[in-house]
């Protein structure tokens, strides 16, 4: 049987402070959870699986972390999931340490300002990995990239892109030699730039678009060509095009 005080701890860790405070997350399903062990992306603290889910860890996982392996019940299991359907398998990951210096220099950078829906972040992160997009820079009030729904949205990409919070004024003044770009409507083609070695992308809220203190330090304002009547494209799908006419 699970604990009380365990299952008050990891429900406690839907919510950013509780992740913050602890600094740890949680990630659930096979798919993330496997990836994220055999690449050794984040650690381990612990796992809470139905006998199922053990046996889904295969031998490898199932002896190398035997001693953090918690059988559970599939009540049990619901109580602690953030899912509709609870997927077998949770584990309790270690955020990763922050970077105190990142070189964004000869590389292609996202940042996000005030991204607020899971899903999007979520996606963007994963874009950015198949992109082999290193780093993204959101603002401080983006939605959190350890948010149970934008773990799993992007489906263990979370351990191989840098997530950064930071005032994204203070990045841009310190970038002054890398060119900015801002995704935007009425902006240049984005398919008339080519290929782009260095630089960084900026994506705006999803119903505001960049704020006009970001905007302030563009360099370039890019946009998606249109044919049809449409308003305007998700952010998502807006980074996912965009690095695809960039890379």
């Amino acid at each position: 049987m699970i604990s009380k005080a365990t299952v008050k701890y990891i429900q406690s860790l839907q919510h950013k402070k509780f992740r913050d405070e602890l600094n740890v997350f949680f990630a659930e399903g096979h798919k993330v959870v496997l990836e994220f062990l055999e690449h050794n992306l984040f650690e381990c603290e612990a796992i809470y699986c139905t006998q199922k889910g053990a046996e889904g860890l295969g031998n490898t996982f199932a002896q190398s972390y035997k001693d953090k392996i918690s059988i559970i019940q599939d009540f049990e299991l619901e109580k602690i999931s953030a899912l509709a359907a609870p997927n077998q398998l949770l584990a309790v990951f270690q955020k990763k340490a922050t970077l105190s210096r990142i070189n964004i220099a000869n590389s292609l950078t996202l940042m996000l300002d005030d991204i607020q829906d899971p899903g999007n972040l979520g996606t963007i992160i994963r874009i950015a990995d198949w992109f082999n997009v290193k780093t993204i820079f959101c603002s401080i009030t983006t939605v959190d990239c350890y948010n149970p729904k934008v773990v799993q949205s992007t489906m263990a990409s979370l351990g191989r892109v840098e997530v950064v919070y930071d005032d994204l004024k203070a990045v841009l003044q310190n970038s002054n030699q890398i060119k900015k770009y801002a995704a935007v409507l009425g902006g240049k083609n984005v398919n008339e730039l080519g290929k782009i070695k260095e630089g960084i992308l900026i994506i705006g809220n999803e119903s505001k678009g960049i704020s006009k203190e970001i905007l302030a330090f563009v360099d370039e304002k890019i946009t998606i060509e249109k044919w049809g009547d449409a308003e305007s494209l998700n952010a998502a799908v807006a980074t996912g095009i965009i690095l695809h006419c960039l890379k």
